[in-house]
């Protein structure tokens, strides 16, 4: 897609609904990304993609070790449609090469478990370069491939009789710590002119109708201007 592709698809939705892609891009980012390790429960994956929305990430990993991760869009509220969604389906050794991969892209592997290791959230230095929170599965937590290849590990202090948090829960307390932390950074956790142009050319495909009738138009007047 090309930027003239784009401001042409613009024409075919409300001006209001182009300036809300341009105040979401504007917080969107890729510094710091999401894995869920084998999530099961419904509504537990669907509430951590409307926090992932809510608070700027835009690419989450999904492990899918034995289970089936399921979105409820009645939790979700839509959310899963404006974010970039990274599944891997069951394979031998899927988790180590997921985090293999993510490392390879410059990301550190950030467990958040209560690792003998484990430093609290306030703690955690966002500037030391790109990271992804990964969370495990809500009975069992993080397996041990996941634990023994993070970079990192992160906690919520607690001070109740409960050791955790539920998973949805975690993910929103700490992606609205560190997403907030890092938007008042001198990191540059800003998407690049690029991504932001692919971004709104994806949405922009989904939220008009037939799309694909709209873009052949456009390519047709463009070869013969051409």
């Amino acid at each position: 897609m090309t930027p003239e592709l784009v401001k042409y698809l613009s024409d075919f939705v409300t001006e209001r609904r182009v300036e809300q892609f341009n105040r979401v891009l504007e917080y969107r980012t890729r510094y710091a990304s999401v894995i869920l390790e084998d999530i099961y429960q419904p509504h537990n994956a669907s509430a951590v993609l409307r926090s992932c929305d809510c608070l700027g990430i835009q690419d989450v990993h999904i492990i899918e070790n034995n289970n089936k991760f399921n979105v409820e869009d009645g939790v979700a509220l839509g959310s899963s449609k404006w974010l970039t969604l990274h599944k891997y389906p069951p394979q031998k050794n899927n988790t180590i090469s997921v985090l293999e991969s993510m490392k390879q892209q410059g990301y550190r592997i950030v467990a958040t478990t209560l690792h003998t290791k484990s430093i609290d959230l306030d703690e955690f230095d966002i500037e030391n370069g790109k990271f992804a929170l990964l969370f495990g599965t809500e009975l069992t937590g993080l397996t041990p491939e996941a634990i023994s290849m993070a970079d990192e590990y992160i906690k919520i202090p607690m001070f109740g009789f409960t050791e955790s948090f539920n998973i949805s829960v975690s993910a929103a307390i700490i992606l609205h710590f560190l997403t907030h932390k890092l938007f008042r950074s001198s990191v540059s956790w800003k998407l690049s002119e690029e991504e932001i142009i692919a971004l709104k050319y994806e949405w922009l495909m989904k939220t008009i109708k037939q799309p694909e009738l709209i873009v052949k138009r456009f390519e047709e007047n463009y070869k013969i201007k051409n």
